[in-house]
Parts: structure tokens; C-alpha cells; sequence
């Protein structure tokens, strides 16, 4: 067992919450165990035809430092929300755009979070929440067991994300309470998702000489469905503003949504992420101490220069649950995988990919996961695919032939050309919306990212 919160609780003062917080989750942290998820796609032969949404983004309106726009036609319509400042006026200018939007959005995330703990609770949705979490709405309640949450992780995360929430949540009239315990809905469920990153011999055209992609980026959301997201999608595009508050950097999201799950930088860089529900013993222990990983791959996102800083930044953080994390910088044609947990961070390539089986094949210039660490019947139909694009992998292809016969990203997909700026981006279908249900099936919206983070502050 991890014994780090141990340290942590004995070193902090000796509050009375605090003290609760110790109680409550000094035994609550656990070492993983290898089992196979079961799962795999329906055999299909046709796989995603829609045409893509290529028009530019249509202006809606702006307040003081944020602007407003709409990109893509019908129900692809996804709101694309710009935002200068410092934390506080990014904040404030997000809630004021769209506080009609993050009032819904809020209201019912919170009820279905209800909902959803009642249900795993009393034994109907198993294996969604982590069973410690469980434990800690039955002893002290749903409000109280989230507000732990944030408290343990509160000492490892930036400032600005508390000071962008309140100002959010002020100016669109939530409660501020509400919103931040929703921000750490990523740490106690189980995802799962996929991603690839792709260079070299495996992209079309290799070796012809002609302008191409050399750095494509997969990052595919298998998550809640049944909920309020795919109602609120959002693009936020942050332009932060004085020394050492970063550059600017697009997050795929939700409305009301700060941390980073999905996005990219001006810097060329993006990020995948996909939660291990699946581990093996080399994923050792998680902790509930430590820095929210919404928040630091936002971190990533918004203040790293190369692939190497992210490197550095995630070997150094104060880590928390079982992940696989992608970063992808189109500077450099570089990506890397990195399997991460309190315990460990590692970092994969093409040439040493874990983990090492027949249904994980290595791929040259290829990293890849199919929903999980150790998930088969996904891995082998990604592998599967991955191959027989092989040197003529394209955004177009992937969105075409990958995702849509892996049957992955139910609730949003990125890809990212990362040599060109471009990111195409799908969404689940929406309340009273038509046409397939999962992202991977619907149209996908292309966005000149070069464009956006070159857009001008509202006078």
C-alpha cells in the first residue's frame, strides 16, 4: 500500500477537518491487480462517411475580454468561446457569454452525479465510481465526500483554477461549491478511452516530398453518455494575459468545464488520456494526494514549451490515479505515451510500448491504446486498423476507418494535425438531436487552430 498520504496526514496541522479527511482516507488507497477487460467492437464494414464541416467559425457576440462564435452546421454546432485576461477576467468573461448555458450545464451535472451515486450505491451501476469514494458518500454524505476531495487535493493545484472557477461561477450565478465538485467527477470514475500518435512511414505521404502531416494525434472519449455533457459541447480558447500565466491553448470540453481532458496549444502540442480501469501490477499504488490530472494536463496545455517540459512535469508531479496519458509535439514529430499512477510515471515510443502482447503489437512510428491498459479485443482491432493504413494514415482516413471500427470516442473525438494546426472534433449526439448516437459515427468539424489562437481581444 501507498504509504505517502500517511506523511502527508501527519504532516499537515492538525485541523479538525482535516483530521476527518485523514481518518477517512488514510486506508482508502489500494494496489492494483492485473484482469482483463472483456469488451470488444461489433465486426462492421462500413465505417464513417460523413463529409466534414470545413466552414469557419460564425461570430455570436462579446463581452469584456471574451468573444463569442458558433462552429459547424445543425446539430455538429459547437460553441467556441475565447477568453483573455488573467485568471479572474477569463472566469468572469466565460460566465458572462454563457451564463444561460453554464446555469443548465451545472444544475444538471449535479443532478445526474446524484443520480448516479444513489444508483452505484445500491449495487445498479457497478464499477463507475471508485468503490473508496463509495465508501465516503455512505459515511459522510455526497457534498461532504467531494469537498474532501478537493481539500486533499487542494495544496497540489494552481491558484488560478480556483480563482478562474469563482469568477466563473460569480458571473453565470452558480454556486461556486457545485462547480468545483463537479471538477473532480475525473478523479472518481472509471473511463475508458483510446489514442494513437502517428509519425514517419506510418502517414500518408511518407517520402513523396509533398507538404503533409508528420505528427497525427488520436485522443477518443469513451465516457458519460447518458448525462448533460454532450448537450454543452465547447471549445474554449484561453489568450492568458502577464508574465508566467502561459500561452494560448483550446480546450475541448463542456460548458462551465476548466480542466483539460482534450486540447491543444499554440505551441503545437495536444494531449489523450485514457483511464485504467484494467492495470497491471506495474501501475503499483494510486493516492488521493495529489494534483487533479484534469488540472495538470491543463498545466501541459497552457504552460509547456516542448514535449520535454511535459515530460519533466509529469515525473515530478504529486500523481493520483491509473491513467495512460498522450503528448504529442508537432514541433519536434515527437509523441509519447506515459503510463501513470502515484507510483510510476513511464514513458513509451514506438520501440518499447507496453504492455508487451500478441494483441498489442508494436507498430514503427506508431503508439497506441484501444480503451485500456489491458483491453484485447479493443488493442487488437486499433492494431488491426493502425496497419492497414499503415503509410496512408491521414486525419481523414482515422475519422473514416479507425475510430468507427474500434468504436471508440462515445462522447467526443479530437484528432490533431499538429504540423498544420488543424483539429477535427465530433460529439456525441445531443438531447432531441438526430443521426447516430456515439461521436465516432457523426460528422466531425474541422478547426484551423492557427486561426483561433491568432483571434484579436474585443475592444
Amino acid at each position: 500500500v501507498n504509504i505517502e498520504p500517511l506523511h502527508n496526514c501527519v504532516a499537515e496541522p492538525p485541523d479538525t477537518m482535516f483530521k476527518l479527511v485523514c481518518t477517512a482516507l488514510l486506508f482508502s488507497v489500494g494496489v492494483t491487480s492485473a484482469a482483463y477487460c472483456h469488451g470488444k467492437p461489433e465486426p462492421r464494414s462500413v465505417g464513417n462517411n460523413n463529409p466534414l464541416q470545413t466552414a469557419p467559425p460564425k461570430f455570436v457576440g462579446s463581452v469584456q475580454n471574451g468573444k463569442l462564435y458558433t462552429v459547424g452546421e445543425g446539430d455538429e454546432t459547437i460553441q467556441v468561446v475565447h477568453l483573455w485576461g488573467t485568471p479572474a477576467e477569463m472566469g468572469h468573461a466565460h460566465g458572462m457569454l454563457m451564463k444561460d448555458r453554464a446555469k443548465a450545464m451545472i444544475g444538471r451535472m449535479w443532478e445526474y452525479l446524484e443520480k448516479e451515486v444513489t444508483d452505484a450505491i445500491n449495487g445498479t451501476l457497478p464499477g463507475f465510481f471508485h468503490q473508496w469514494f463509495l465508501d465516503d458518500v455512505a459515511n459522510f454524505g455526497l457534498d461532504v465526500a467531494l469537498d474532501l476531495e478537493t481539500l486533499v487535493t487542494e495544496k497540489f493545484s494552481g491558484s488560478y483554477f480556483l480563482e478562474e472557477i469563482k469568477a466563473m461561477a460569480s458571473a453565470a450565478e452558480v454556486d461556486y461549491k457545485t462547480v468545483l465538485r463537479i471538477h473532480m467527477i475525473g478523479e472518481l470514475t472509471k473511463g475508458s478511452c483510446s489514442m494513437f500518435g502517428a509519425w514517419g512511414r506510418a502517414l500518408y505521404p511518407y517520402g513523396t516530398g509533398l507538404s503533409s502531416t508528420k505528427l497525427l494525434q488520436l485522443r477518443a472519449l469513451d465516457w458519460i453518455t447518458d448525462g448533460p455533457l454532450q448537450d454543452f459541447p465547447q471549445i474554449t480558447v484561453y489568450h492568458p494575459e502577464g508574465e508566467g500565466r502561459g500561452h494560448a491553448f483550446a480546450n475541448v470540453g463542456w460548458t462551465g468545464w476548466i480542466g483539460s481532458i482534450t486540447g491543444m496549444s499554440e505551441k503545437q502540442m495536444a494531449i489523450s488520456e485514457i483511464g485504467v480501469a484494467y492495470p497491471d501490477e506495474s501501475f503499483g499504488a494510486e493516492s488521493r494526494f495529489g494534483v487533479p490530472f484534469t488540472y495538470l494536463l491543463r498545466d501541459i496545455l497552457q504552460f509547456d514549451e516542448t514535449l520535454d517540459d511535459s515530460i519533466n512535469r509529469i515525473a515530478n508531479s504529486a500523481r493520483t490515479c491509473d491513467l495512460i496519458l498522450g503528448v504529442g509535439d508537432g514541433k519536434l514529430n515527437e509523441f509519447r505515451g506515459i503510463e501513470y499512477s502515484a507510483s510510476v510515471a513511464n514513458f513509451f515510443d514506438d520501440q518499447n510500448l507496453k504492455p508487451t502482447a500478441d494483441w498489442h503489437p508494436l507498430i514503427k512510428d506508431v503508439v497506441y491504446w484501444g480503451m485500456d491498459w489491458l483491453c484485447p479485443g479493443y488493442s487488437e482491432v486499433m492494431a488491426r486498423q493502425l496497419r492497414t493504413l499503415y503509410g496512408n494514415l491521414t486525419a481523414e482516413s482515422a475519422i473514416r476507418a479507425v475510430m468507427p471500427y474500434v468504436q471508440t470516442g462515445s462522447l467526443h473525438i479530437a484528432v490533431y494535425d499538429l504540423t498544420n494546426d488543424l483539429m477535427f472534433v465530433a460529439n456525441a449526439r445531443g438531447t432531441g438531436e438526430s443521426g447516430p448516437d456515439g461521436a465516432y459515427d457523426r460528422p466531425f468539424v474541422r478547426l484551423d487552430m492557427k486561426s483561433l489562437f491568432a483571434e484579436q481581444k474585443p475592444s
